[in-house]
Parts: C-alpha cells; sequence; structure tokens
C-alpha cells in the first residue's frame, strides 16, 4: 500500500507478481489435480493456467484488505504484471543496459534444484545445525543427513604421503581442481607446488597457498571446488583456475562425474561417492559439525550454488548514493537502529543477479544475436530492446549486419520479481510517461514496510529510484515489526501456524481449518504436522473476534523493533474491549435520554466539579500523547493511551462516580449538595457526552466500524445533527480545541485521590465487606487533606463508604475544617504513602485470624524491597550517579515501606492482643 501526499491523502494498492510463489503454487496443483508438471506445457499454455489461478485467487487479498478496513483508492489498483506496468518495466531494464548498468556474466548464484532456478536472497532461509541431522528433501523418499564433516585423503603425485581434506558436500569432489593451504602452516610447507592425484577422474590437482584457508577449520587443507563454492569461487580467479560443474541445473550428477554417477541425484551421489572412498582407502573418518543450512523458503529445497550465465545490475555506485541520502538526513529511516544496518549491507553490497528461470514474470527483453557464419563455440552476443524490432534495429547497428541476416532469441528467462517492485514508487504513478500524478505525487512521503524487506525491496527501491528519475522514491521509511505465531516462530503453513486474518474477524472452527490445510499444496508428510500443530494450538477453533478487534490488537505492538508474537487471547482481550465500548455507549445514551435539547457544544462546556475538571483535563493530556506517540509512528502508545483513558478513566473511575449522581441507581452513595445542582448535571451531561464522542472519533484509525456505530448514535443530541455525516470525515481531534479543558493540578491532586480508593477498597475487602459502607478516618498531612476534600465525594462514592474523616496530626490551627478527633484505637490501617493513612474500624464481624495471617504475607513481601532499597542507596557511589529527583523517589518510597511496615506491625500487635482476650 502506498500512500501519496498532495493536496490531501490518496491511497492505491499494488499486487506484486510473486514470480517464484506463484509458478510454485500452480505447478504443485497441476501436479495434484492433473498429474502434469510443467515441462508437459508449452510455456503459452502453462501462462494459461497461472493467469487462471491469479483472476481465481488474486482478489483474495483486495478481499482480505477490504474485511479489514483499509480505505483505499481501489481505481488505481494496479498488478506487476499488467501491461502498462510491464511496459515501464522493460522500458527501465534498457535504460539500465544503455547505461552499463545492467551486465551478463557467469557467476555463482543460490540454484533451487526443485525449481530449477536462481532465487534471491530474501527467499533463502538459514538452518542452524549443531551436528548430524536427517532432513526430508523435496524429491527424495528418505531423509538425508546433513551437519557432519567428513575427511578423506588426496594422494600426492610422484610422493607416498597424502593430503587429508574436509568437507560437509562429499558430492562436490569431482569438481575439485585444487588443494589450499595457508602459507604459514607449518604441517604442509612440504607439500608447496606439488600436485595430488584425483583417485576417479585422474586429474592433477595443484596444491596452492592463500591466505584466507583457515589453519584451524578441518584438517587445515581445503578442497577447492570453484563452480559450487562462494570462496572457492574468489579463490579461483586469484589463481586462474578453471570452474568445473559436476551437479547440473535439476540436481543430477553431470557428464564430466563419469558414467557411473551422471544423472545420478546429488545427495543420492553423496553416499555413493563416499563408499566409493572407502573401497580405496582414503576415507579418513566423520564427526559432527555445527553449519548453517541453506534452504530454499519456496520449496524446502537445499540450495545448491551453481556457475550460471546471468544478468547482474552493478550496485555499488548506487548503493553508495543510497548511504549518502541517509547521511545527509535526505532519507530518514525508522527506527534508527536500521540506518547502522544499511549502511554496513550497502557497503559490502555484491552485485545483484536478476535473472530467474522460470516461466512466470516479465520475460528479459534481452536477444541473443545469431549471425552468418557463428560458430557454436563463438561467444554469446546479446542486444536488448523495448521490442523484437528494436533489438533487430540495435544489433544490424551494433554488428554491421543487414536486418534480415539477423536471427534474435528472446532470453527465456524473467526478471527478479524484486526488479519490477522496486520500480513501483514511480511506475504506478505513470513513469516513465511526465503524468500528472507523477509530477504531483512524486517523490512519495513515506513507505511503511516490514523490516525484512530493508534491503532486498527498500533499499533496491531507493537504488532504482534515485538512478532513474534522479529524486529518492519517499523522504522515510517506517519499518515496522514481523507478525509471528504466540510462540515467536516465523508463520509457515508447514508448522500450520499461519492464520489468515478473516479467521480471526469471522471465526472459524479446527474442522475448517484443516480442510484449508487439505486445500493447499502441502506434500502429505507436511499436512500432517501442520494439521498436528493446528489441534494443539486452536482445539476450538478460532472464536469471531471481528475487524476492530484484530485492528486494535496489531496495533497495540510496539511495531519498531521487536517481533509481534500474535496470540487469539489478545485478540479476545480486544473484543472485549469493544464490548465495554458498547456499554459505555448504552450508559451514556441512557444519561442523555432524557435531554430535549441537544448537548453543549465543546467550546460551551466548561467544567466546574473537581472531578469533571479532571476527566476533561484527562482526555486533554490523552490528546496530547497521541499527538506525540503519532508523530514519532508509535502506534501502541496511541491505542494504550486511548485504551487506559476509556477503561480506567472514564469507565472505571468518571462513569462510577456518576452513577449515583446522574442515573440514582444509588441513592444512598453520595449526599446531595449544591455542587450537584441541576444546572450541574446538565453539564456533566455535556461533559460525557463530548468524552464519548471524542474518544470515539480517536479510535476511529485503529476500530472504524464499531466507532463509526457508536458514533453516529450520539449524533442526535448534538447541535447541526440534521446533516448526514461520517466520522471517517471528520478532522481527527487535536489538543487546541481542548485547551481550555487542560487542569494540570488537578490531575496530580487525583493521584493522591486514586491511591486512597485503591487503600479503601483493599480494607473493606480485608474485612470481607460488600454491601457495608463504613466510615474511615483519613490521617494526612494539611495539604492532602485540602486534596480529599476538594473530591470528597468522588472518595465517598468510589470506596464505597459513608463518610471520610480527615485528621491533620501535626497541624493544630487548621482552617480547613476538618475533623480534629484521631481514628478509634485498634482500626484496622492501611498505608496511602509516607505521610497519609487510612483507618478503618470494625466494631464485630472481623476474623481476626485471616486478618493477622493477611497482614503477616504482606510483611514478608515489604521486607524484601525495603533491604533491596537499603542496599541501593548504601552503594558507595550511589550518591555521585544518582540524579537527585530519582533519589528523592527512592527516599519517599523507602519511607513509605518503613511506614507501613511499622504500621503492619501495630496491627498485629493489636490484632493478637484482641485474639488473646478472647
Amino acid at each position: 500500500m502506498l500512500w501519496l501526499d498532495g493536496g490531501g491523502c490518496r491511497a492505491t494498492e499494488c499486487c506484486g507478481s510473486l514470480d517464484v510463489t506463484m509458478q510454485t503454487v500452480v505447478e504443485r496443483r497441476l501436479l495434484r489435480e492433473e498429474g502434469k508438471r510443467r515441462q508437459d506445457f508449452t510455456r503459452h499454455e502453462f501462462l494459461q493456467e497461472v493467469w487462471k489461478w491469479k483472476n481465481e485467487k488474486g482478489e483474495e487479498i483486495y478481499h482480505q484488505l477490504r474485511r479489514l478496513g483499509a480505505s483505499l483508492d481501489w481505481s488505481r489498483a494496479c498488478f506487476t504484471m499488467d501491461p502498462d506496468f510491464s511496459r515501464s518495466v522493460t522500458e527501465a531494464f534498457v535504460r539500465l543496459c544503455d547505461s552499463g548498468l545492467i551486465y551478463r556474466s557467469e557467476a555463482l548464484v543460490n540454484w533451487s534444484c526443485a525449481l530449477e532456478s536462481a532465487i534471491s536472497d530474501i527467499e533463502v532461509d538459514s538452518k542452524e545445525l549443531s551436528g548430524q541431522t536427517m532432513l526430508s528433501v523435496p524429491g527424495y523418499e528418505n531423509k538425508v543427513e546433513f551437519g557432519t564433516m567428513l575427511t578423506f585423503a588426496y594422494p600426492i603425485e610422484g610422493h607416498d604421503g597424502e593430503v587429508a581434506v574436509s568437507t560437509t558436500r562429499p558430492e562436490t569432489m569431482l569438481g575439485d581442481v585444487a588443494i589450499a593451504v595457508h602459507p604459514d602452516d607449518p604441517r604442509y610447507q612440504a607439500v608447496h607446488g606439488k600436485q595430488c592425484r584425483h583417485p576417479f577422474t585422474d586429474r592433477l590437482l595443484p596444491i596452492i597457498t592463500d591466505s584466507m584457508v583457515d589453519m584451524e577449520l578441518g584438517t587445515g587443507a581445503v578442497k577447492v571446488t570453484p563452480a559450487h563454492d562462494h570462496t572457492d569461487f574468489l579463490l579461483s580467479q586469484r589463481h586462474s583456475l578453471p570452474r568445473l560443474t559436476v551437479i547440473g541445473g535439476d540436481g543430477t550428477m553431470t557428464h564430466l562425474c563419469g558414467q557411473w554417477l551422471e544423472g545420478v541425484k546429488r545427495f543420492d551421489a553423496r553416499q555413493l561417492i563416499v563408499d566409493a572412498l572407502v573401497e580405496k582407502k582414503l576415507f579418513r573418518g566423520k564427526k559432527n559439525h555445527g553449519m548453517t543450512l541453506p534452504i530454499c523458503s519456496r520449496s524446502g529445497d537445499i540450495i545448491e550454488p551453481l556457475l550460471k550465465k546471468q544478468w547482474f545490475i552493478r550496485c555499488d555506485e548506487m548503493a553508495n548514493k543510497a548511504i549518502q541520502a541517509v547521511e545527509d538526513g535526505q532519507l530518514e529511516i525508522i527506527p534508527q537502529i536500521y540506518t547502522k544496518i544499511w549502511k554496513n549491507w550497502l557497503s559490502n553490497i555484491s552485485d545483484w543477479c536478476i535473472s530467474r528461470q522460470l516461466w512466470w514474470g516479465h520475460q528479459i527483453p534481452a536477444y541473443q544475436v545469431e549471425l552468418p557464419n557463428s560458430t557454436d563455440k563463438q561467444e554469446e552476443q546479446w542486444v536488448w530492446g523495448r521490442s523484437e524490432d528494436e533489438a533487430r534495429q540495435r544489433a544490424a547497428v551494433k554488428y554491421g549486419v543487414k536486418l534480415e541476416d539477423i536471427i534474435l532469441t528472446q532470453d527465456p528467462d524473467v526478471l527478479d520479481t524484486w526488479f519490477s517492485s522496486g520500480l513501483f514508487p514511480f511506475v504506478m504513478l505513470g513513469w516513465p510517461e511526465q503524468t500528472t500524478d507523477l509530477h504531483r505525487f512524486y517523490p512519495n512521503s513515506i513507505l511503511e514496510t516490514g523490516s525484512d524487506l530493508i534491503f532486498f525491496w527498500v533499499a533496491r527501491m531507493v537504488m532504482l529510484g534515485k538512478e532513474l528519475t534522479g529524486q529518492l522514491p519517499f523522504k522515510q521509511v517506517l519499518l515496522h515489526s514481523l507478525v509471528r505465531d504466540k510462540y515467536g516462530r516465523k508463520m509457515s503453513k508447514s508448522l500450520g501456524n499461519v492464520i489468515d486474518p478473516l479467521d480471526f474477524i469471522h471465526g472459524v472452527s479446527l474442522e475448517r481449518l484443516q480442510e484449508k490445510v487439505k486445500e493447499g499444496n502441502l506434500d502429505p508428510r507436511e499436512q500432517l504436522v501442520a494439521m498436528e500443530a493446528q489441534r494443539k494450538d486452536f482445539p476450538k477453533g478460532i472464536p469471531q473476534c471481528g475487524t476492530d478487534a484484530l485492528r486494535f490488537a496489531l496495533c497495540s505492538h510496539k511495531m519498531q523493533g521487536e517481533d509481534i508474537s500474535l496470540s487469539t487471547s489478545q485478540v479476545l482481550s480486544c473484543r472485549h474491549f469493544c464490548n465495554k465500548m458498547w456499554q459505555t455507549l448504552r450508559f451514556t445514551l441512557g444519561v442523555l435520554g432524557g435531554n430535549t435539547t441537544p448537548v453543549r457544544t465543546l467550546e460551551e462546556t466548561t467544567p466546574l466539579s473537581s472531578m469533571d475538571r479532571w476527566i476533561c483535563s484527562r482526555l486533554y493530556s490523552t490528546v496530547v500523547q497521541c499527538e506525540q506517540a503519532f508523530e514519532a509512528y508509535e502506534l501502541h502508545t496511541v491505542t494504550s493511551a486511548l485504551y487506559s483513558f476509556w477503561v480506567h478513566s472514564l469507565c472505571d473511575v468518571y462513569m462510577e462516580y456518576l452513577k449515583p449522581l446522574l442515573v440514582q441507581q444509588d441513592e444512598g452513595a453520595v449526599q446531595t449538595d449544591t455542587e450537584h445542582s441541576g444546572r450541574s448535571r446538565e453539564l456533566a451531561s455535556s461533559v460525557l457526552y463530548h468524552c464519548v464522542s471524542m474518544s470515539l472519533a480517536l479510535l476511529s484509525p485503529f476500530m472504524p466500524f464499531i466507532t463509526e456505530e457508536l458514533w453516529q448514535r450520539l449524533q442526535p443530541f448534538r447541535h447541526g445533527a440534521a446533516a448526514q455525516t461520517s466520522l471517517c470525515l471528520q478532522l481527527y481531534p487535536c489538543s487546541s480545541q481542548l485547551a481550555h479543558w487542560h487542569f494540570p493540578e488537578v490531575e496530580r491532586d487525583f493521584l493522591l485521590v486514586r491511591e486512597v480508593i485503591r487503600v479503601a477498597r483493599s480494607l473493606r475487602a480485608q474485612c470481607g465487606m460488600t454491601k457495608e459502607k463504613p466510615a474511615m478516618w483519613a490521617v494526612c498531612s494539611p495539604s492532602q487533606a485540602q486534596v480529599l476534600l476538594l473530591f470528597e465525594s468522588a472518595v465517598w462514592t468510589l470506596s464505597r463508604i459513608s463518610n471520610l474523616h480527615i485528621y491533620c496530626p501535626h497541624r493544630a490551627d487548621n482552617p480547613l475544617s476538618v475533623h480534629s478527633a484521631p481514628p478509634p484505637k485498634g482500626s484496622l490501617i492501611g498505608v496511602v504513602d509516607h505521610t497519609c493513612q487510612l483507618h478503618l474500624h470494625v466494631q464485630n464481624g472481623m476474623n481476626i485470624k485471616k486478618q493477622i495471617l493477611q497482614l503477616s504475607q504482606r510483611r514478608d513481601k515489604l521486607v524484601p524491597k525495603l533491604e533491596e532499597i537499603h542496599c541501593r542507596v548504601q552503594s558507595p557511589d550511589y550518591l555521585t550517579k544518582a540524579p537527585a529527583h530519582v533519589r528523592q523517589q527512592m527516599d519517599n518510597k523507602m519511607s513509605a515501606l518503613q511506614q507501613e511496615l511499622r504500621t503492619i506491625e501495630d496491627q498485629l500487635r493489636v490484632l493478637q492482643d484482641t485474639q488473646t482476650r478472647e
């Protein structure tokens, strides 16, 4: 999805061709349903099958996005294989060839024998092996052994000695052309420049010296197989060694191996070669060896480095420009931790192989030229063009021949899918034509994508965009985390942990989940593993959670940095939040139901009571927090702030406070006073309305469906309600609208009130009180007494007490009209902080044994906490290293803990004395 800024926000959707994935899926389907392989079709026939599958399944992603609430300009949806896009891909290839950035060369590539194609780095997974491991490999009936190192000997020609070499891939030894040792290795000083005889090909292998050799690995002597190993390929360049390909593109041994191995599958040949070495008495042993095994993510095949003639893009200069763009601040990468990774990777970048030996994709617009009197041994001759006619014209000019004498054969390979995807930011706007959209929307403002695509897509977009348009494609890159399963594993169909977002939205049974596995392209063994995993993780299927819950759950995770471990329980929790929102609206409508006139406008609503001022200020602070988090792209902070305000401030505190005042469900909870006159109640209704309405607007980007539904139900009560409108068309709330609702001192004071309410509830619970409303005493400082008096009705209501007596022991001349009588002796005490305590006097009915047990357990928890703080403050560097505000916090915390421990000890003595008397 690409967001384009220009006079307004516009979004468009592009679906990539995903060449390897789509071709693999179709090949498996044809094999399963018709028993046919790709080679049983002509290229045209096979491509028709892929297009058929694409037309059937291609809309599925669009359907998912629509159900997820994506608000996009669907008229701009494009597919990278569309004719217009394909023409632009051809144009880009031709321009890069003309500038010398694209060239053809022979080099080692990542090769999937199952796909019979080179694949990109992003399609290679690394599997770490600690030692001997048996793995299933496509095309093999039995598992294949990996994670072992075998040692065998090469006899030295004209000498009685031998050189032992170690390898994890003995099947490649038929392609050995030399043996390399470190020049300083004392074990091999005497054999420098000598030769060894290959036991199967009779070829002489020179013993060369090179500092690249690791003397500590294996025997210290390395077999050199340039056509099948990246390091050996470099050695062959440095020492002018031949390169012998002994494994073909289909994974079988080539004719260079001799008749006894030609046509044998590579891992079957492995065992035959080991057996032959044993027979020749050249096998020297096998041991466990930790290794990293490259695996094709599309086919599950073991990657084979093969020497192939391919098309490459020179990346060094483009990479330097991409590095410079970040260093100069022209391009910002968020989070910044990826900036260093960006530089390191691009500084060591290799040329990019863009050829793929597939049928599905953009066929490379390059043509091999056959001239009159050309021979098979002649070096390849190539031209390129926007069409075959243009290529023919180019060939005639280049080779000085007539048009009719030229035979052109288009390269059957296709371009890497990341090549066409890398052009997306400007091609989808009409490039190479200088369209209105291109002038208006390019360069884009921000790219948001997964962190795993930083090199394979983001870097290539930057390099190609800068090269072909002269401009960076975007100014910012926001990299989000990967969504994994609840165990932190990458989602994989073979593991059975891939979750269709629609299953979270609509719910799905275990039976249907398993049907989907059977309908997929997994082989029977993988199907069994996937279905067993589903039975374990989703024994009852996935419950219906809805779009809003899924969106909110995903946005609640920190998107910058750690991966997201998504679980059903997290999404269910967000569904419960949706239920809470409905309950809140029902309460609000009940409060507003009696109103015959619209509520006051936001500008006219000026809170008067302490609780109204507090909730209004909390909303203001929440909006500020959202603004700051949006600016930093920290969506989890936004969702956390909105959830906290709605649940913990609006529902748990303000609405509970309002119930006895407005709904009068519990008339005895609060004594009526002048503060809560009819005008105050009408004002509180307006405050509640605006808090709910604005909260819905704040939540709308995350939960578009439920917020729209609830917001519409509030509209009859607002001014100008006659004009039909939608929440998604409203301006997003900003703090400047609520400047008259900002009361920081009230928010600060309520922190004490909230703690008093918590302790009061705890004391009631300790005494087993459910319906009783006892009186309580607050022993506190004068400033705290002033705050408690200001919020007196809220303390009564939310603590469920009948009265709060306030006693200030350290001030005789108290002007606050507070009760001067101290609390009764023997009261149950709860510590709020080091200067405030609550006392609950219970005359009878208290379970003394239970109270002693609870207090003892609390004391046992507090003692180690206090000891830990003591150790910290007593450390030698505490005073010099800890900032003043931290030391103050520690002192306050220590004082509060000491006060609470003293209080607990006093209470325990009183309770034990009472128990003794009884």
